[in-house]
């Protein structure tokens, strides 16, 4: 998918989408647009799939678009990232997304049954816990999705968990690195995990906007993954466990995104292995990426040396990664399990 310079609502890219099927089955990518003004919006696009592979998509409009103030900010704005999961239980798809609001990116919900009509949770809020001497909701916050079914919580009670990337080293509030990280934990960005039990949650739907529980996956470990790491599309159980893809980046990272300051940052995706009993313990994960940026759309855009996945599709049988190509256009990888 390539933006469309003619609509004003996508002139300045397509990227990072979720994907879902309709209620009739039909696979659709759900893309962040990206306006006039650095202003990103949701829309919905059918795939379009010849010979078993997807090749296109046909639009369907806007779906969720900045009209809350807490979306919005004087300098920046939008509703950016969307990763929506099916969770089969509850009936409803579940997007977390993220509000570039006036403090700057913080992650809230939205739900749908059909994927047209989506009503807002609301923000998430993050329970205060000692343990960690922080408030985390005076972070920024990005790359949150959700686990498709229950999985256990620190207590052994079921539990829906999403997994987030809270980031205290950036200068989005003109804090620089001001911003105190949880005692004990590595001062760059990793992958955390909250919780909410499934009780709750099935009395009221809302309750998924207070999260609990807070535990660190893991942080950048290889060499791909020195500057930080962050969520990709919703987890996939397999034999062994919880396969999260999540990408990792290296070099310099310049959280302002200020055009005066040169990065040399790239993004390029991996693999996380959760251990399905305890999803805030990795059993495995890949020492090299699965896949970097190579081609021109992946190396040339409006953020250079970038994929970036953010959804996963079965079509007859395969498996297909939807990923961000350097901030400005969609591409698609085929995910293919070998045996060793």
């Amino acid at each position: 998918m390539t933006p469309d310079p003619d609509d004003p609502f996508e002139a300045e890219g397509v990227l990072n989408p979720a994907a879902g099927h309709t209620p009739d089955g039909r696979l659709h990518l759900l893309p962040r647009l990206v306006g006039a003004g650095n202003v990103s919006r949701v829309g919905l696009a059918e795939v379009v799939v010849e010979d078993g592979v997807p090749v296109g998509v046909t639009r369907h409009g806007i779906v969720l678009q900045p009209d809350r103030p807490w979306e919005h900010g004087a300098r920046h704005g939008g509703v950016e990232d969307p990763r929506v999961t099916y969770i089969e239980r509850l009936g409803v798809h579940l997007m977390a997304y993220v509000a570039f609001g006036p403090l700057g990116p913080r992650v809230a919900l939205a739900a749908s049954r059909d994927l047209v009509a989506w009503e807002r949770l609301g923000p998430v809020l993050f329970g205060y816990e000692s343990e960690w001497d922080v408030d985390f909701n005076m972070y920024p916050n990005k790359d949150a999705v959700f686990f498709p079914e229950c999985v256990p919580g620190p207590d052994g009670e079921p539990c829906y968990a999403m997994l987030h990337r809270p980031m205290w080293r950036s200068n989005w509030l003109g804090l620089g690195d001001a911003l105190t990280p949880p005692a004990g934990v590595d001062d760059r960005p990793n992958i955390w995990i909250s919780y909410v039990r499934a009780a709750a949650v099935e009395a009221d739907l809302s309750a998924l906007t207070v999260m609990r529980s807070h535990r660190c996956v893991a942080g950048g470990e290889f060499w791909f993954e020195r500057a930080k790491i962050g969520g990709g599309p919703p987890p996939i159980r397999v034999p062994e466990g919880w396969l999260l893809i999540h990408h990792g980046v290296d070099g310099k990272v310049d959280a302002s995104f200020d055009p005066s300051v040169p990065s040399t940052a790239v993004y390029r995706a991996g693999a996380l292995l959760l251990d399905p009993n305890d999803p805030a313990r990795v059993l495995d994960r890949t020492a090299e990426p699965l896949l970097e940026p190579e081609t021109v759309d992946e190396v040339v855009g409006t953020v250079a040396n970038v994929v970036f996945p953010t959804a996963i599709a079965a079509i007859d049988g395969r498996r297909f990664v939807f990923y961000g190509m350097a901030d400005a256009k969609i591409g698609v990888a085929e995910l293919e399990r070998t045996s060793t």
